[in-house]
């Protein structure tokens, strides 16, 4: 594997390298870790990759691997959004597949022509929406699949933070509220779009419609940091998706909450091991990661027995061990991939152009 991004000081660098190892199908050996070289050269000691292989540029990379009898098999790219066209339109002309960060892009236009060279190309794309990688999110897909909730009536999903309450500082913070680096989204690009794709994955269903409300709610932002959607799903189902980075006090809140007309289903990330399901007759059946009670999509992506807790690095690895298989051309139906990617930057592009025009419901199309 080659990344592209995750110098010294990023966090979803180390992330990607992390997960991407666990499960010893997949190796970072070289990267574009930095624009600067030094720093580069830095984060290669850091990740143990031969100094030699920490390259400048990206055509420096591409033309020193293809010559290596080891060369790189993909690329990860895990740099600002605004990077991710020009990393991925220059992996797919040198023959790589690519693993990248959400959102695909920074703007829809450049999704759109992301699209086109993905397809062109025909190389396995993979986008790193990791919350589909959680056993339980799995298992509830399943389940709702099955039918256990029945007709879906009612979804809510929330992801609130609290890190962006005050003025942004640190390189983290500073890249997601500058529109020149994340795009025309602030905090509905950076967690609304995980939300939106956690509640499209799990039920099955798609958004044909949205009514947004986004606020820049700290003085002197020029991105949104608080987020209210209105969601019409395709069944007829309607739901409430909300994203904050303003709520002090919360820390990586996503839940979600889906009620059908035969029972309801619960999920919390940061209590990722325990999946609740109600019942019309108002039994409650708490499912436990590792038990015996969980299917197979669910089961293939369980590393430890009940009661040793799974979280965020194991469901990310899931995506990479997804990804590998598709690399030795196995299926990986449930790796979020382009029409993913495709469909969470119109959410972005909807929901901000709505919210600016207060325009009220509009459709959303892909």
């Amino acid at each position: 594997m080659g990344m592209i991004g995750g110098g010294p000081g990023a966090f979803i660098g180390p992330v990607h390298r992390y997960a991407a190892e666990m499960d010893r199908e997949i190796e970072l050996v070289a990267g574009v870790f930095s624009s600067d070289a030094a720093r580069g050269k830095a984060a290669a000691d850091v990740y143990r990759v031969d100094p030699e292989r920490a390259y400048p540029t990206l055509e420096a990379m591409f033309a020193a691997e293809r010559e290596r009898a080891d060369g790189i098999d993909f690329v990860a790219i895990v740099s600002p959004n605004h990077h991710h066209l020009p990393a991925a339109r220059a992996a797919l002309a040198a023959g790589l597949p690519v693993m990248t960060d959400k959102p695909l892009t920074a703007t829809l236009d450049e999704a759109d022509e992301l699209a086109g060279l993905v397809r062109a190309a025909g190389l396995p794309f993979g986008v790193t929406y990791t919350y589909s990688g959680y056993p339980l999110v799995r298992e509830a897909r399943a389940r709702v699949a099955s039918g256990a909730l029945g007709t879906v009536r009612k979804i809510v999903v929330e992801y609130p933070q609290g890190w962006l309450a005050t003025e942004a500082t640190g390189k983290q913070a500073e890249w997601r509220v500058d529109p020149a680096r994340a795009g025309l989204g602030g905090c509905i690009g950076d967690i609304g779009v995980h939300a939106f794709h956690l509640a499209e994955f799990i039920s099955g269903l798609k958004v044909v419609s949205l009514l947004a409300d986004l606020g820049t709610v700290v003085p002197g932002r020029a991105l949104d940091d608080d987020c209210t959607v209105l969601l019409r799903f395709d069944n007829g189902a309607r739901g409430v998706l909300l994203a904050s980075q303003i709520e002090v006090g919360e820390r990586n809140g996503l839940r979600i909450r889906l009620y059908g007309d035969r029972g309801g289903l619960a999920w919390r990330q940061e209590t990722p091991n325990m999946l609740e399901l109600t019942k019309l007759d108002g039994r409650t059946e708490i499912v436990h990661a590792g038990s015996g009670q969980l299917g197979p999509d669910a089961l293939a992506r369980t590393r430890t027995p009940a009661g040793h807790p799974e979280g965020y690095l194991e469901a990310f690895a899931n995506l990479y061990r997804d990804f590998a298989a598709q690399l030795r051309g196995e299926p990986a139906p449930l790796l979020p991939g382009l029409d993913d990617g495709l469909r969470g930057m119109a959410f972005i592009a909807t929901a901000v152009s709505a919210s600016r025009a207060g325009a009220g419901w509009v459709p959303l199309t892909v």
